[in-house]
């Protein structure tokens, strides 16, 4: 069971790597992309109630959320279509992200990513994208994600700047140490 949220974070890198093998938006494309949803759940609660959670598993588990996210980029971009400002957003969120991560490399000599409430929220919106883009304006989701990830961006890079040691699962940047 100490193993068990691991794996989870580690299937969830293979099925995204999946999504490139099935027809976009397809009803196999979205039971591969549900199951890495709950995988991406079941990793942390598990290792939270059995209490293995560690570094390693919220490495493994930002890394399968990286992969996720990169893979989707890939499979949805040429469906979407955006505009040229919401693509320059998306650019400018990815080298503020960059540049948190290397800040913590060279601060704390780690790769992080932090599991802020800001960071949480976006993913779950990001998650709902693709299950949601029949039902909305895609322009108006974009834009929804966009805001929520750009705060949350910064907001991790000014963790990073800020703090003096690396906690992975700080919930934001008002959040007072204990």
């Amino acid at each position: 069971m100490k193993s068990m949220p691991n794996w989870l974070s580690l299937s969830r890198i293979l099925l995204s790597f999946g999504l490139l093998f099935v027809e976009p938006l397809s009803l196999s494309f979205y039971v591969i992309y549900i199951a890495c949803g709950l995988s991406d759940m079941l990793d942390g609660f598990i290792a939270r109630k059995t209490g293995t959670t560690s570094n390693l598993g919220a490495k493994i588990d930002s890394l399968a959320d990286l992969v996720m996210v990169g893979i989707l980029l890939v499979i949805l971009l040429p469906i979407i279509n955006p505009e040229a400002a919401i693509l320059l957003w998306v650019i400018f969120i990815g080298v503020i992200r960059l540049a948190a991560m290397i800040v913590a490399q060279i601060k704390y000599n780690s790769f992080a990513s932090l599991h802020t409430y800001g960071n949480k929220a976006t993913g779950l919106v990001l998650f709902l994208f693709p299950l949601l883009l029949s039902f909305s304006h895609t322009d108006v989701l974009m834009y929804i994600i966009c805001v929520l990830a750009s705060i949350s961006a910064i907001e991790e890079l000014l963790i990073h700047l800020t703090s003096d040691e690396l906690l992975l699962n700080r919930k934001g940047l008002l959040e007072r140490k204990l």
